[in-house]
């Protein structure tokens, strides 16, 4: 599997955490609350793919070994950027994902979060610290 596939489906999951008072869609405010400073684990083909969320604005992702044995040709890990807008968290890798942005509406469902990326696309993540 490519790390452009892998991405697409690790970038859409967005996880929950304690901080996260009720289940409910993430908007605004409480989303850009939600993952500045954290970290979210995005389940993909059996991985947790971790991604650091800065308060910057930026992000930073690394596959582990055999996730990165798995994919060909993208890299073990990137940066890139990330922005809430219109409700939505949007981001950007600057080689992932073919380096395009792409915009998720993130929804708080018990210890996890489930996300839809502005494609169609779906999963699952969970929120560490």
């Amino acid at each position: 599997m490519k790390i452009g596939t892998m991405m697409l489906a690790a970038s859409l999951a967005m996880p929950a955490t304690a901080a996260l008072a009720a289940d409910g869609a993430l908007e605004g405010d409480a989303l850009r609350k939600a993952i500045s400073g954290k970290t979210v684990f995005l389940k993909i083909s059996g991985f947790e793919l971790p991604i650091r969320y800065a308060a910057n604005g930026r992000m930073s992702g690394k596959m582990s070994t055999v996730a990165a044995s798995l994919a060909r040709g993208d890299g073990s890990s990137d940066t890139g950027k990330w922005w809430v807008s219109d409700g939505q968290l949007c981001q950007q890798w600057n080689s992932w994902m073919n380096g395009k942005s792409y915009c998720y509406r993130l929804t708080q469902k018990g210890q996890s979060v489930q996300w839809v990326r502005n494609d169609g696309r779906s999963g699952t993540a969970r929120i560490g610290s």
